[in-house]
């Protein structure tokens, strides 16, 4: 059985103040390239895992070897299967990179246990039990739903504290809303060459020092989401999308992110002046983005050579289905 589970690009977490009663909250996109892709099979006892020889990046091995035994052994001990699996990797992508490869990981590993076992599960509750989705519902949204994902976050009662996803317990986010991503749109990734990774306890210090952000910033990231990237991209406006894109940078958690790190900003500005509507970051990077279609195409090339040697770019464009099982 093979489960092949899309990347995702998270947008914006919304609410880190929380004087409102709720915390967190996130908009993100469902990426149809890159993909995770794991192959399962039952075998008597133990968790085995392997790596197609086309898997070849020595961190995301690491993260595969950290992770699917682990949620693979959670996955037995809560339904309680007296089996054993084989997994092998057949694609996945950089951890620690914006692309949510955690989460995909995790509950693809869970997903290919309960269906080889008859079991209905939600995705919910899947990353409740492999430990996912504490602080946003977008990667288990994004993997069960594909799309345009607006999650609600928590409330306080819940989880009183401000943590990323891999410190929080709390179950995953409330689903607001779902929606096609245009399909005539093309989105344009960037990945600039880095020396380090935000990960783990940097990222709890991070939101441990700096949370709560400024309550009048988060409102105004909840209304440009609200009055403005949605509406547009449910209008199909892609240049006041992209405008909004780049607001979301000057204010609540993405600005955080920028004022901690600005080595991104550059190369933001230097899309947006090639002719990119507007350029965000995903997570803490170093995936940025940019959406485009025919009008505007010709900022591919351009930036392709503007990122010659400096990093990676390609074309991919937003997944509307969920993850896809293959018996």
């Amino acid at each position: 059985m093979i489960i092949r589970a899309p990347s995702r690009i998270h947008m914006s977490l919304i609410d880190l103040n929380g004087s409102y009663r709720r915390v967190d909250g996130g908009i993100g996109l469902a990426l149809a390239d890159p993909q995770f892709v794991l192959e399962s099979e039952q075998i008597e006892s133990g968790i085995e895992l392997e790596f197609a020889d086309t898997v070849t990046d020595e961190e995301a091995i690491l993260e595969c070897k950290e992770k699917i035994p682990k949620a693979a052994q959670k996955t037995l001990d809560y339904f309680d299967i007296d089996s054993g699996f084989k997994f092998t990797v057949h694609q996945t992508y950089p951890p620690h990179s914006g692309f949510g490869s955690g989460t995909q990981i995790a509950v693809s590993t869970a997903h290919l246990i309960t269906e080889t076992m008859g079991i209905e599960v939600e995705s919910r509750i899947l990353s409740s039990i492999v430990g996912r989705g504490g602080t946003s519902g977008i990667g288990t949204y994004t993997h069960d739903l594909g799309g345009f994902i607006l999650d609600g976050g928590h409330s306080k009662e819940e989880k009183p504290l401000f943590l990323p996803s891999g410190a929080s317990k709390a179950k995953p986010a409330t689903l607001i809303a779902r929606y096609d991503f245009p399909e005539e749109w093309k989105i344009l990734i960037v990945i600039p060459k880095i020396e380090k990774h935000m990960e783990g306890s940097d990222e709890v210090d991070v939101f441990q020092t700096y949370c709560p952000i400024p309550k009048e910033e988060v409102e105004q990231v909840s209304h440009l989401i609200l009055m403005n990237l949605v509406p547009f991209m449910l209008e199909k406006d892609i240049k006041n999308f992209g405008w909004v894109v780049s607001e979301l940078q000057k204010v609540g958690f993405n600005k955080l992110e920028h004022s901690l790190d600005d080595s991104y900003l550059p190369t933001m500005q230097a899309m947006e002046d090639a002719g990119a509507y507007g350029a965000g970051i995903s997570s803490f990077g170093p995936v940025l983005y940019t959406v485009f279609d025919e009008s505007n195409e010709f900022i591919v090339d351009k930036i392709k050579e503007m990122m010659e040697g400096k990093g990676t770019v390609f074309v991919t464009k937003a997944q509307n289905h969920g993850f896809v099982i293959e018996k």
